[in-house]
């Protein structure tokens, strides 16, 4: 047994060799729709998984999604009608990368593999669909899209349409947008791109266009140069984040290779949101959203305006899984939460960042927002950005300071003494007592200096 064991092992060596194992790996670069493990599900399997519409193969097909397939149909229909683009020619197109689509998910079943054909019409009619989704929210904004008029007045449907109506926006439109940003509900860009090719503003790149597109649905303006994407998801963490692609994906630096070994431990250590307050540290909204506009400079902390409703955990715990299984996805996101994780323990928090403007909660409670937090910041490892450890370290050197320690003991104390508890009395007593001291034993040391004949 141990021989054949050993051959077998030999022979995959030599496999790995070959252009067998190029080729495999080159498929696992291409990968960006992934089918996520028990281990990242198991903290809510429904945030994961689809409500009402399917995009992609992962879910297709499963019995609560079925309704909304007549209306991908009718959807394309009237995709086709408006962009006057023949349906053979696209699938034309799609065929020549239909292996960079199939190779765009982690896992696809043999079904799928198989049938080029029925793969296609997937990518098609879910595309389409996708598509007309966000023409339909966009279709306010076409002037700033660079839409016509012709095009705007040919984007019609039926005012008692179960999908494509303004009441029924209010209800569907929401669910929808929903299941459009989960991990494993995803299409390749290539889909989008080649479908909106020939309907795009002259002078318009498609990628940009689409980018334009997606960002208008979720977050109600064009949003930023976010480039090459890989899917709509991907659009939306570029866009959520608001940082340069200069800085760009994959750079993930430890907190020990940012700093050196002497400060390194400073960048680990997180206090409550109370805390940073009782040292004086002040809080301030960032002007523009976006997770990495964290910062912390002359003892104020800026921070970026989070909404907080039914759908934050279900979007961000995507958005985290997405940074933890692909390579090169940076982690701002990721570190955002570890960060918000740390500051946020108590209801107390949750009311002083609420009261800054920091958060919007829209939850049913306080405590749900600690829960969100909680669930969000679960099993993530202390990876953070460059940005994020020297927040940590800023802010700890700033509460290392003598008078920032008797101004947090003091600012305790007093917190302490408004839940009329007696021995908060007795701690402000001994805080102002040993301020006192501090102040005349610094006199007695610095009076010979100025006085040597005394």
């Amino acid at each position: 047994m141990a021989a054949d064991w050993v051959i077998e092992i030999n022979k995959e060596g030599k496999r790995s060799e070959d252009e067998t194992s190029t080729r495999v790996e080159c498929q696992w670069k291409k990968r960006s729709i992934y089918k996520l493990p028990a281990c990242v599900t198991d903290l809510n399997k429904n945030a994961y998984r689809p409500q009402v519409v399917s995009f992609g193969p992962y879910h297709h097909g499963e019995e609560h999604l079925m309704p909304m397939e007549e209306h991908k149909k009718r959807a394309l229909v009237n995709f086709l009608k408006r962009t006057k683009m023949p349906l053979q020619i696209i699938f034309d197109n799609l065929t020549k990368v239909v292996q960079d689509l199939k190779d765009s998910y982690d896992v696809l079943s043999d079904v799928w593999q198989s049938d080029t054909e029925r793969f296609l019409r997937l990518m098609v009619l879910d595309g389409c669909f996708m598509l007309e989704v966000l023409y339909y929210y966009a279709k306010m904004n076409f002037k700033d899209l660079g839409y016509s008029d012709e095009k705007i007045d040919s984007f019609r449907y039926d005012p008692s349409d179960p999908i494509f109506c303004a009441k029924r926006m209010l209800h569907v439109m929401n669910y929808i947008r929903r299941d459009m940003l989960l991990l494993e509900n995803q299409l390749p860009m290539q889909v989008l791109i080649e479908l909106v090719a020939g309907i795009c503003p002259e002078k318009e790149n498609a990628q940009d266009f689409v980018n334009k597109l997606t960002c208008c649905w979720f977050t109600k303006s064009t949003g930023p140069d976010t480039g090459e994407c890989l899917h709509v998801l991907d659009i939306f963490r570029k866009g959520v984040r608001r940082v340069p692609l200069s800085h760009t994906d994959g750079q993930r630096e430890h907190a020990t290779h940012v700093h050196d070994d002497s400060v390194h431990h400073d960048s680990h250590i997180i206090v409550s949101a109370m805390e940073i307050q009782e040292a004086g540290i002040r809080f301030k909204v960032c002007k523009n959203e976006g997770v990495p506009e964290i910062s912390f400079k002359d003892g104020v902390l800026h921070l970026p305006l989070l909404c907080v409703d039914d759908t934050t955990e279900s979007v961000f715990l995507n958005l985290i899984a997405f940074e933890r299984l692909h390579v090169g996805a940076g982690n701002e996101v990721t570190s955002y939460f570890y960060f918000m994780n740390g500051i946020i323990n108590s209801v107390e928090d949750v009311v002083l960042l609420q009261s800054h403007g920091v958060i919007h909660n829209a939850l049913k409670s306080h405590k749900a927002v600690i829960e969100l937090f909680k669930l969000l910041g679960k099993d993530i490892m202390f990876e953070p950005n460059k940005t994020i450890c020297s927040v940590l370290q800023g802010i700890n050197e700033y509460r290392n300071k003598p008078w920032v320690q008797y101004r947090e003991k003091f600012a305790h104390a007093y917190h302490l003494s408004t839940q009329w508890n007696p021995w908060a009395y007795i701690s402000i007593i001994f805080a102002i007592l040993l301020f006192t001291l501090t102040l005349v034993q610094t006199a007695y040391t610095i009076s010979p200096y100025y006085h040597p004949n005394k």
